[in-house]
């Protein structure tokens, strides 16, 4: 058996077990080049003759999952909202390994599924082929998913390389870097542009592939995408999609790799716990402004503030969880302690806020 196909029999039968395929993940700012850059990879994996799709996130998710900003009233709803964006990122992924398994069935995924369904199909099209009029025939012709989304945090892509190692998949990561002002210049440009405000939280929150900090994002290039993309670029993304082809992943656990999943459960783990009591103090204070006959208007200004401030302090707090448990960490975080800090401080904020807003601090 050949490289480019060994490692496929993850269940006899099903789509995976017969062909190479290759999960390429684009991460980067919006408007830094992921869908030129996709839209030319498949124009060159036509060439060759391997069948891909463009996996556009923007275009399966609905709209309105990725308005989490324009939520304005409790920490409950803008929780809710926040939740329902992260299930429907996970049931790309669910689509994506059903269709390897049961590719008929899943050129129309169920109505249960929470994504644009013409988009899928448009996604998909393209990959289906005629069954061999031998069956003992298998097609052996490399599938590529190109993933088409900002990616910026290592659990989202993380997700996907799981899926790839659970079936003995080819993974790999293209970070396009691209200068802020380039970006905001080409997305202004866009008819329906993203907030200039989301780009500018996103630098913030964006950290690119990083081997030497997460082994298993060894196979990782980055493009300069502030000019043009050249010949040169679509090549070296052409050899990456080769080389991880070649070389798919083990589904045999590590226990470093063992070790960095849990690094992200457990920093999960704390902020959901976190954020559980920021939304409990956060509605106390909205039950103590409106006995102090706040105006409609400043009741507004309260949740938003408070909201802002409990975002802040989940993202600081989920980073701060990582870079204390390093991979060779052997105890076990106490999650309780961790979080009775940070519902401390943000308690402290919470009552600063009621203030200034309502002269009293509950």
């Amino acid at each position: 058996m050949d490289s480019l196909s060994k490692g496929m029999a993850a269940e006899e039968g099903t789509g995976v077990a017969r062909t190479p395929v290759c999960l390429c993940v684009l991460c980067g700012l919006p408007a830094s080049g992921k869908s030129t850059l996709a839209r030319t990879v498949l124009g060159s994996a036509a060439q060759l003759g391997w069948r891909a799709s463009v996996v556009s996130y923007d275009d399966l998710i609905p709209q309105h999952a990725f308005q989490i900003r324009a939520v304005q009233n409790s920490g409950a709803q803008l929780t809710e909202v926040q939740t329902e964006w992260k299930l429907h990122r996970h049931t790309v992924l669910q689509c994506i390994e059903l269709f390897l398994k049961t590719p008929e069935v899943m050129a129309e995924p169920p109505s249960s599924f929470q994504i644009n369904v013409d988009a899928w199909e448009q996604c998909v099209r393209g990959l289906l082929r005629p069954k061999p009029m031998d069956h003992s025939q298998t097609d052996r012709t490399p599938l590529i998913f190109i993933l088409d989304d900002n990616f910026y945090y290592p659990s989202m892509r993380y997700e996907v390389y799981q899926l790839a190692r659970k079936y003995s998949l080819g993974f790999c990561q293209v970070y396009l870097h691209c200068d802020l002002e380039s970006c905001i210049n080409r997305n202004q440009s866009r008819p329906e542009p993203v907030p200039t405000e989301v780009i500018l939280d996103m630098v913030k929150r964006l950290e690119s592939p990083n081997p030497e900090k997460n082994p298993w994002e060894e196979l990782s290039i980055l493009l300069n995408t502030t000019d043009k993309l050249s010949t040169c670029d679509i090549q070296r993304v052409m050899e990456l999609i080769s080389s991880s082809l070649r070389n798919p992943l083990s589904p045999i656990e590590d226990t470093a790799e063992q070790k960095e999943a849990d690094r992200l459960k457990c920093a999960m783990n704390v902020v959901h716990q976190a954020d559980q009591a920021c939304r409990r103090l956060i509605s106390e204070a909205m039950k103590t402004a409106k006995e102090n006959h706040v105006s409609s208007e400043y009741m507004r200004s309260l949740a938003t503030r408070l909201n802002e401030a409990k975002a802040t302090l989940l993202c600081s707090l989920r980073e701060k969880v990582l870079q204390e448990t390093s991979l060779a960490q052997e105890e076990d975080i106490d999650v309780e302690r961790v979080v009775q800090r940070a519902v401390d401080v943000f308690d402290r904020d919470r009552k600063e806020i009621l203030m200034r807003i309502t002269g009293d601090p509950e």
